[in-house]
Order: structure tokens, then sequence, then C-alpha cells
């Protein structure tokens, strides 16, 4: 299989179990999908939608947001 065309990037999972190692605490995929379109980096279509616009969920604490990016960094998606 030709993998030329793929993005250079890692999966959620390595980067949580990167920031675990590194910083001792544990990052969820929301937060990781929170910070990615702030970098540009375009997610896929998500079908677990929340049924209603007002929904709200929890946003990313700023210590997680820097790891995030150091990991991003790390993996040589930033």
């Amino acid at each position: 299989m030709d993998t030329d065309g793929f993005k250079k990037g890692a999966t959620y999972k390595a980067i949580r179990d990167w920031i675990k190692e590194k910083y001792g605490y544990r990052v969820t995929n929301l937060n990781i999908a929170q910070v990615k379109p702030k970098h540009g980096i375009i997610e896929r279509e998500n079908y677990n939608k929340p049924k209603s616009p007002e929904s709200k969920q929890p946003g990313c604490p700023e210590e997680k947001v820097k790891a995030i990016e150091d990991a991003m960094r790390h993996f040589q998606m930033l």
C-alpha cells in the first residue's frame, strides 16, 4: 500500500500517551479535537453531533492546550 499521500501526524492515542509520559496527566480526545482547528488541522465530519445547537462542551484548560501543542510539534503536525 502506498502511503505517500497520507498527511504526517499521530493518532489520538499516540498524542495522549506522549502527554501522559512527558507531563504526567491525561488529556481526552475532546481536548485534542478542540486544539486541532486552532492550528488549521481540519477533522473529518463528525457523525456524533449534539442534538441541540445550545448544548455546551467543556473547554480545554490552558495547560492542556500547551501540552497538546507541544505533542503536535513533537509529531511534526505543526
